[in-house]
């Protein structure tokens, strides 16, 4: 999976509040036809995060990694991951 990395103040696809905890669960985009909208996954080097939120050019084996700064963004650049779905939406 090829991710790079956004932030800011927006609000998601899904209505909430992009967050970026390293302790708890942060918000990534998918391509919600590969990943539904609602899965909690997991990234190693990211930790857990909900896949609330998409992306024009978020299509395929992409997704975009909410961190807190443009700094955070420049220094995750892009990088291929792993990407695992601990659960689907309704499943937890």
């Amino acid at each position: 999976m090829v991710s790079t990395a956004y932030t800011g103040d927006t609000i998601t696809y899904t209505g909430t509040t992009p967050v970026r905890d390293p302790n708890g669960i942060s918000t990534i985009a998918v391509d919600p036809s590969i990943i539904p909208l609602g899965s909690k996954v997991y990234i190693p080097g990211y930790g857990m995060a909900i896949a609330a939120d998409t992306g024009g050019a978020i299509k395929g084996n992409k997704i975009d990694l909410f961190l807190n700064s443009e700094n955070d963004c420049i220094n995750w650049g892009v990088q291929t991951v792993s990407l695992y779905i601990i659960a689907y939406p309704g499943e937890w």
